[in-house]
């Protein structure tokens, strides 16, 4: 497969890869309305927004540079995807595009929504 340059990359459109990430996290038994809450967590968009940017059909520099608020726990995201450590990734557009794969990744592996949404474990009570 021919290496995608960083141009090529910010030049695909959103509208284009949701889907897949929608049809990943399905067969894996999630459904899309947690590929949603993963977006809504990452990007800041919600249901209209993310919505009003599937249909402008925006690419994925514009999509990412319009995220209303990117969550600042996305740094606590690590790990591969392609073989590239995310949290290395020196272009932030594509380290935000990496962070997402990620997140899809480990929804399809059958992580708990807590873990992906990287929220605190609750202590039990004894």
């Amino acid at each position: 497969m021919p290496k995608v340059t960083k141009e090529k990359i910010y030049t695909y459109k959103f509208s284009f890869i949701y889907p897949m990430y929608v049809d990943k996290a399905v067969k894996k038994g999630r459904t899309k309305a947690d590929v949603d809450q993963i977006i809504f967590w990452l990007t800041g968009y919600d249901k209209k927004s993310l919505a009003s940017q599937l249909k402008k059909e925006v690419d994925l520099e514009t999509f990412y540079k319009e995220a209303p608020k990117m969550n600042p726990k996305r740094k606590l995201i690590t790990g591969k995807v392609c073989g590239v450590q995310v949290e290395e990734v020196e272009d932030k557009i594509i380290r935000r595009m990496r962070y997402l794969d990620k997140l899809i990744d480990e929804l399809a592996r059958g992580k708990k929504m807590e873990s992906i949404l990287r929220k605190p474990k609750q202590q039990k009570k004894i």
